[in-house]
């Protein structure tokens, strides 16, 4: 043997010799798509209202970012704790690997809140509306694929092909907008008129409603797609293991809140609305914690 190859051999390094038991991508990244969704929806329907309701919206101008800044912070955290070496996360920045969907979410969330920074500093200190409106549209146009990175990172895991690119999106697009239109009603409710709180239900409804289709064409037509997207599905069908977990957030985050916001309208009820909000908030962790864990139950072998 040459002398090259036998300092190749005894400089060699095993980087997996066996199969990782049990899920990768536990419950943490669950709470991180969660907050995820919070933080980028709120700023989109903080948006939405200054164009619609100006002389209402003008005085969440500052709590909203604030709210942005806490839940996109608990999306980091959470992505952070779930990291394997999570003290060699400088790496990303320092050696960035371009084609990795997970280096360029972190680039694009770095500047993201380095945005919201900037709004609250224009809100709170400067208190210069114009300028605030003038860069909140570069951050609303930046919170559009900080929501779908998630989505290009998990299509990108092999032989999981329940995690596919445009539907993944579409969903991520659809719950920012779900929770972020809940969270207002919710939160910043009592601070807006009727009408405004009625614009935020007309959201929740319709990504409740789209949300809920494109499950239920994952669910029925999935498994003509591909043998292994029919054997994850049989997770949550019959005496499945989530089975009962996914039907509660399928009817908590979606069915309910629609059912509830119709009720909403003939009496004109903010505690309805507030209860649609609240159910939608709470079903959707519990839809995305079942479609984040139910390929990863599949053997791959």
């Amino acid at each position: 043997m040459a002398a090259h190859e036998i300092l190749a051999a005894t400089n060699a390094i095993v980087t997996l010799d066996v199969a990782l038991p049990g899920t990768v991508w536990p419950w943490l990244v669950t709470v991180n798509m969660w907050a995820k969704s919070i933080g980028t929806g709120v700023i989109f329907m903080l948006f939405l209202l200054l164009k619609k309701y100006p002389d209402q919206a003008g005085k969440l101008r500052f709590p909203t970012t604030i709210v942005s800044i806490i839940f996109i912070h608990i999306f980091l955290l959470f992505t952070l704790a779930d990291l394997h070496q999570p003290f060699r996360m400088w790496h990303i920045f320092f050696y960035p690997h371009l084609t990795s969907a997970i280096t360029v979410g972190a680039w694009m969330a770095t500047v993201f809140v380095g945005l919201l920074f900037l709004l609250a500093f224009l809100s709170f200190i400067k208190k210069d509306d114009a300028a605030f409106d003038k860069v909140l549209v570069w951050v609303v146009a930046l919170a559009v694929p900080v929501t779908l990175y998630t989505a290009a990172l998990m299509s990108q895991c092999t032989a999981r092909e329940l995690w596919q690119m445009p539907t993944e999106s579409a969903q991520m697009i659809f719950a920012a907008l779900l929770s972020g239109s809940a969270f207002m009603i919710l939160v910043f409710g009592g601070k807006l008129s009727w009408e405004a709180n009625r614009s935020m239900s007309n959201i929740l409804a319709l990504s409740a409603f789209m949300s809920f289709i494109l499950y239920m064409s994952e669910y029925v037509f999935g498994p003509m797609k591909a043998e292994e997207v029919a054997a994850v599905l049989e997770y949550i069908k019959g005496d499945g293991p989530y089975t009962v977990m996914f039907w509660l957030g399928q009817w908590i985050a979606y069915l309910l809140p629609i059912l509830l916001i119709v009720l909403s309208r003939s009496s004109k009820s903010a505690s309805i609305l507030k209860l649609a909000a609240i159910l939608a908030l709470v079903g959707l962790f519990l839809v995305k914690h079942v479609w984040l864990m139910i390929p990863q139950l599949l053997p791959m072998s």
